[in-house]
C-alpha cells in the first residue's frame, strides 16, 4: 500500500513501542526509529474478513444436512441465524471503549482463537450430546459469531489507521476480501459435500480451521497503529449529534438493506421466481453476485484514487434501484440473473464507501465510530431481509393479488417474490438520497473537521 507523510501523525514513541526499543547509539546520534512497515498487517486484515465470510456463509450451507441428520426444525435452524445476528450486534456495540482504552492486538489476536473454539464445539456437539446436540451448536454460534462481530468492528479501524493517501480505496479492498471469502466458502462447501457426502460435514468444518489459524500467526507477527490518544479523540457523544453522521448512519443501515436483500434471497427469487433449477440458483446466483461485488470493491481499490468515492456510491444506488426494478419485472431468466449479478456490482461501495467517508469527516473519531457504524449496517442487513419475507407471506394473502396473480400466469408466491423485490427498492433510493446529501454538504462538513474534502 502507498506509503505516505501520515506517518508524521505517530510520535516517534510510539513508533518505538511499535517496532521494538532503539539502540543506545541510535539515541546518541539522535536517529530516529525506523517506521514500522505495515503490509503484514493489512494482509493478516485481508485474511480477517475471508474469515469473517467462513463465519457467516459456513453453517447455512450445512442446514439441510444437519435437519436431515439430527432431525433438526426451520424454526430452530432459522434460530441459530437469529443467534448469529444478535451476537454480532451486540459485539459492535460493547467493544467500542474496551478497544480504545487497550489498543487493538489483545482483542483482534483472541478473534481466530474463539472462531477455532467455537467451530470445535459446534463440530463435535454430536459427539458429546449425541441425543440433543443443538445446544452445543448454540454455544458454538454464540462463540464463533462474538468472533465475527469482534472482526467487523476492529479490521476497519485497523486499515484506515495504517498511514496511507488513499484511504478510502485501501477500505474498499480491504472490503472486497469478504466477497472473495464468501464466494469460496460457498464453492467449495458445496462441492466437499457432493464429494465427501453430507456425513463428513464436521471434518469439512476442520479443514477450513486452518484460515482463522494462519490468521492467528499474522495478526502476531504483525505490527499495530496505535489507537487514537484519549486527549486527541473526538468525542463520540458530539459526533452522534452531528447532522453529517446521522445521514451516514442511515446510509449504512439501508446499505446494508440494499445489499444483503438480493444477496439472501437471489437463490429463492431464481428458482421460484424464475423456475431456474435449484443449483443456478444456489451456486451460480450466490456466487456471481458475490463475485461481482468483490469486482467492484477490488476495480476501485486499486484504482479509486482518481474517482470520488461518493459519487461512485451514488452511481452505485441509481444502478441497484434499476437492478431491483427490473428483477422484478423481468419475465426473462437470462435478463433476471444478469441483473442480480450487476447488483452485486451496484452495492459494492455502499457499506465500506459509507466507513470512509464518516472517517473522513472524524478522522480522529476511534473505535466508537465504526462499532457504531457496523451496528447501523448490521440492522439494516436484518431489516432489509426480514421486510421482504414480510411483503412475501402478507401480500398475496389479499384477493386483489390473487386476481393479479390469475391475470399475470404467476403463482401467488412467484408474485409475492416480486412484489417484495419491487417493494424494496424503497432502500436503494433511501440510499441514493442520503448519499446525496452527504455529497452537497462535503465542503462544510470537512471545514468543520478540519480537513481537506474527501477527493477519493
Amino acid at each position: 500500500m502507498p506509503r505516505s507523510d501520515a506517518h508524521r501523525n505517530h510520535p516517534a514513541d510510539q513508533s518505538a513501542a511499535i517496532t521494538g526499543p532503539a539502540t543506545h547509539s541510535e539515541h546518541a546520534a539522535g536517529t530516529p526509529p525506523p517506521e514500522p512497515s505495515y503490509r503484514l498487517t493489512i494482509r493478516a486484515c485481508y485474511l480477517g474478513f475471508v474469515v469473517q465470510a467462513l463465519v457467516v456463509n459456513l453453517t447455512p450451507i450445512l442446514f439441510i444436512p444437519l435437519r436431515e441428520m439430527y432431525g433438526f426444525s426451520y424454526q430452530q435452524l432459522g434460530l441459530l441465524v437469529l443467534i448469529n445476528f444478535l451476537t454480532q450486534l451486540a459485539m459492535d456495540l460493547i467493544l467500542s471503549h474496551p478497544v480504545d482504552r487497550y489498543g487493538y492486538r489483545p482483542f483482534i489476536m483472541a478473534t481466530p482463537f474463539l472462531t477455532i473454539l467455537g467451530f470445535v464445539i459446534f463440530a463435535l456437539a454430536p459427539v458429546f450430546l449425541p441425543l440433543n446436540p443443538y445446544p452445543g451448536f448454540i454455544v458454538g454460534t454464540i462463540i464463533f459469531s462474538g468472533a465475527s462481530g469482534m472482526l467487523e468492528v476492529l479490521l476497519s479501524p485497523i486499515v484506515n489507521a495504517v498511514p496511507t493517501d488513499e484511504k478510502a480505496a485501501a477500505m474498499s479492498l480491504l472490503h472486497s476480501f469478504y466477497c472473495w471469502g464468501q464466494l469460496s466458502v460457498v464453492l467449495v462447501t458445496t462441492l466437499l459435500l457432493f464429494a465427501l457426502g453430507a456425513e463428513r460435514w464436521q471434518w469439512i468444518v476442520a479443514a477450513w480451521l486452518v484460515l482463522p489459524a494462519i490468521d492467528a500467526v499474522l495478526f502476531y507477527r504483525a505490527p499495530m497503529v496505535p489507537v487514537v490518544p484519549e486527549d486527541q479523540k473526538q468525542g463520540i457523544a458530539h459526533i452522534v449529534r452531528t447532522p453529517f453522521f446521522r445521514v451516514a448512519m442511515i446510509a449504512i443501515l439501508v446499505g446494508g438493506a440494499t445489499e444483503l436483500i438480493i444477496a439472501q434471497w437471489i437463490s429463492a427469487f431464481l428458482e421460484k421466481a424464475m423456475a431456474l433449477p435449484k443449483v443456478t440458483g444456489d451456486i451460480a446466483g450466490v456466487c456471481a453476485f458475490a463475485g461481482m461485488m468483490g469486482t467492484g470493491r477490488a476495480i476501485y481499490g486499486n484504482y479509486g484514487a482518481r474517482f470520488n468515492v461518493n459519487l461512485v456510491m451514488i452511481a452505485g444506488s441509481i444502478l441497484a434501484i434499476i437492478c431491483y426494478i427490473g428483477v422484478a419485472l423481468s419475465t426473462i431468466p437470462l435478463l433476471s440473473f444478469v441483473l442480480c449479478a450487476l447488483c452485486g456490482l451496484a452495492v459494492s461501495m455502499l457499506w465500506p464507501g459509507t466507513l470512509s467517508l464518516s472517517a473522513a469527516r472524524f478522522p480522529m473519531a476511534g473505535t466508537a465510530m465504526f462499532a457504531i457504524l457496523a451496528a447501523g449496517g448490521d440492522s439494516g442487513a436484518s431489516i432489509g431481509p426480514y421486510f421482504a419475507s414480510l411483503i412475501t407471506d402478507l401480500l398475496p394473502q389479499h384477493q386483489a393479488m390473487a386476481n393479479l396473480a390469475t391475470q399475470l400466469g404467476l403463482s401467488l408466491e412467484q408474485l409475492g417474490l416480486r412484489a417484495a423485490i419491487l417493494g424494496c427498492t424503497i432502500f436503494p433510493i433511501c440510499s441514493c438520497l442520503c448519499l446525496t446529501w452527504m455529497y452537497r454538504h462535503r465542503h462544510d462538513t470537512a471545514k468543520r473537521a478540519q480537513v481537506p474534502a474527501m477527493t477519493l
